[in-house]
Formats: structure tokens, sequence, C-alpha cells
């Protein structure tokens, strides 16, 4: 009963700070295109570039805090990532020149990535509720950071980009602030770590059955976050071709945003059911990923993006926080920081692959050819994430059945 009650960090923190975190965040990087080719007057082609490698550096900082996070300190290891985060953002607001912009972008990658798997992994020790409604809260506080983020951007812009480098810099050190008095708790998470390495050898290891499970929901993560770029990236030049305008393309990240504060609180709710029908959550939320790219090979009107939309973001709710604890599930206790990393560095190549592979596919053919891509690439992931569970069923049968018989 005592055990329930200690948690490396109270809940209340570790959301405040998911929820400071993304909304310093989003002051900045959704607004790299714009500024690039507006305000620096560089290429379209220079913004996809600084973008993929703001990605790819984001994915670095994943691997980089997943490692330091199980084999250094986890305090010093969050705090590396919140510090870079705030010297990137200072930094932005006195040289945001070219080609300055796009080198402290790729250093803020770096930062947010340690920070953002830091905050995974620490939903893996949280001993007051199950990790699932962990993930969901923070997963929750996330895209409510960037709806007020994006919101704020709409105010202050007008007055100059250097307010928000300012606004960014100011969210990230009330955040390390928060991180040194309130989060010195996560160093007993170092403890266990290497009293599960001194442990490890009476402990069972993961089979191959749960290795290809874990591969099997990173290609499915890898393929959803390709498909999920194109609603970033060039959906919006397809609405545009068939005469809907900017506002309308807005307004349908505003009903995204409005449906995730909606839903996600029900889900968190009902977490325990969903925990227990775990697959049949990410089944169905993968399927509704496809089938809202399937829509979009019929959409004229903006009411069919907007119905495309909602199912896209109720398969987002239902899989993606859901992903972590799937992955937490099979992963050994002394690599539970480890495999967040890599679940947040695939969403990061997924992001950064996106846009690229998209924008190729447009060029070489059509939008039609983008969205049945698309479709075809979350299916057949699905279908081998359903084939990689029967074989761990396949597996566990076999161990039932050679127990029976010894």
């Amino acid at each position: 009963m005592l055990e329930k009650r200690i948690d490396p960090v109270k809940l209340q923190y570790l959301l405040l700070g998911s929820l400071i975190a993304n909304t310093g965040i989003s002051f900045i990087w959704p607004l790299t295109t714009i500024y690039l080719t507006t305000y620096l007057h560089e290429s379209l082609t220079m913004a996809g570039i600084v973008l993929f490698l703001n990605s790819a550096f984001t994915l670095l900082g994943n691997l980089l805090g997943g490692f330091l996070f199980d084999r250094w300190h986890p305090y010093q290891t969050f705090a590396c990532g919140v510090f870079i985060a705030a010297a990137s953002s200072l930094a932005l607001i006195f040289w945001h020149g070219w080609p300055f912009y796009a080198i402290f972008l790729l250093t803020l990658g770096i930062g947010n990535g340690i920070l953002v798997t830091s905050l995974n992994s620490i939903a893996t020790f949280m001993k007051s509720h199950n990790p699932s409604y962990i993930f969901n809260c923070l997963y929750f506080t996330q895209n409510l950071g960037l709806v007020f983020g994006s919101l704020i951007v709409g105010f202050v812009l007008p007055f100059g980009i250097t307010y928000l480098f300012i606004l960014a810099f100011l969210m990230f050190t009330s955040f390390e602030v928060i991180v040194i008095t309130k989060y010195h708790g996560l160093n007993l998470v170092h403890g266990h770590n290497n009293q599960t390495k001194l442990n490890k050898v009476a402990k069972n290891h993961m089979n191959k059955a749960q290795f290809y499970q874990i591969l099997a929901i990173l290609n499915c993560v890898l393929c959803v976050w390709i498909a999920y770029e194109q609603w970033n990236s060039n959906i919006s030049t397809y609405m545009l071709s068939i005469n809907l305008s900017v506002q309308s393309y807005s307004l349908l990240w505003t009903l995204n945003a409005l449906l995730i504060v909606i839903f996600q609180p029900f889900l968190t709710h009902f977490d325990d059911f969903l925990t227990e029908h775990l697959k049949g959550r990410l089944y169905l939320g993968f399927t509704l990923f496809a089938g809202a790219f399937l829509l979009l090979l019929f959409a004229r009107s903006w009411t069919i993006f907007a119905i495309s939309m909602a199912l896209l973001t109720t398969g987002e709710v239902l899989c993606l926080p859901a992903v972590s604890t799937y992955v937490n599930d099979r992963a050994d206790d002394s690599e539970k920081g480890y495999y967040q990393g890599i679940v947040q560095s695939v969403t990061s190549a997924g992001r950064a692959f996106g846009p690229l592979i998209g924008a190729l596919i447009i060029d070489n053919s059509s939008y039609l050819i983008l969205f049945i891509f698309c479709t075809f690439i979350v299916i057949i992931s699905i279908i081998i994430f359903m084939l990689s569970n029967q074989l761990k069923l396949t597996h566990q049968r076999r161990n039932e059945v050679s127990d029976g018989t010894n």
C-alpha cells in the first residue's frame, strides 16, 4: 500500500511540466516555414530542409535522452534537456537571422527530444496510477499546450517574433525551476535501475515474440506519422488547389484540438477498461487512421475534410498514447527509458520523412496516389502488428504445452 503513494515526481508537477514545455515549443517550430520564407526570404525547399533537420536532431535527442535516463542519472538528464531548450530559446532572442535561426532550432530539437523522452520515461515509474493513465494525461497536456501556444502566437506575432522567443525562454526557464525544485526524486529511479541490473540474472529476458511485437508497433507508429504529417504539410496545398481557403484549413486544426481536449478526459476516465483491451484499442485507432485517408479520396468539400479530420483525431487519441503503454508492458525494467526513447525517435523519424515522401509522390504522380499510399502503408502495418500478436499467442501456447508435458 505504501509503494502506491511513492512517485519519483508528484503527478501534478509532471503534468505541469509537460504543459509548460509543449506550450513553449509551440511558440517556435510551427512558425518555421512562415518565418523562413516570409521574414528571412529563404526558399520553401530550404524551409523543408530545416524542418527535416529539426526532426532529425529531435530524434537524436530522443535516443540520447532514453540512453542517459537508463544509464546515467534521470534527474540530471531531464535538467540538461530543459536547460538546452531554454538556452536555445534565449539565443534566438538575440540571433534569429539566417543561418542562426536554423542552428538554434537544431539545438532546440535536441533539448526537446531529451525532455519529451524523459517525461514518458518518468511515467513508467509512477506508482500512484497505471502507466497507461499517466500516458493519457501526458498526451492531453501535450495537446493542450499546443492549443495554448497556437492561440497565444496569433496575438503576439503582430508585435514581432522576438516576443515569441522571449515567451518561449520564460516557459522553459520556469520549467527548469520546477525541475530543480520538484524533480529530485528521479534519481530514486536510477537506484531502482541499478538494483534491476544486479538482479538481471534472475529475471526473464525479453523473448523473441515480445521483441517482434515491439518492432511491429514501432512500424505502425512510423507509418502513421508519415501519413499524419501530410496534414501538416501537403493537404493544405491540396485544399487550396480545389478552391478551399487557408481559413478552412486552419479551422480543421481547431476541430482537431477541440476533439482531443473533449475525448482525452473520457479515455482517461475509462483507463482500466481500455488497458484491459489495449490491443483492441490500438487496432481500432490505427484502422480509423487508415479510414481517414481513404475518405480523402472523395474529399471535394470542407465537410468531407472535417469528417476525415474527426476520424483521424479519434484514431489519434485512441492509439498514440496507448503505444507507450504497449511498449512499456514488454520492456525490461532496466530499459524502459531506452524503449520510450525509441518510441519518440520513431515518431520524430516519421515526422521528418513524412513531408518529403509526400512531396515526392505528389511531384511524380498526384494527391490521390498520395492518399492511396497513406491508406496502404497504415493498413499493411496493422496486418503486420496483428501477425506479431498472433505469434506471441502461438509462443505462449507452445510454452503451456511444453510445461504440461514436463
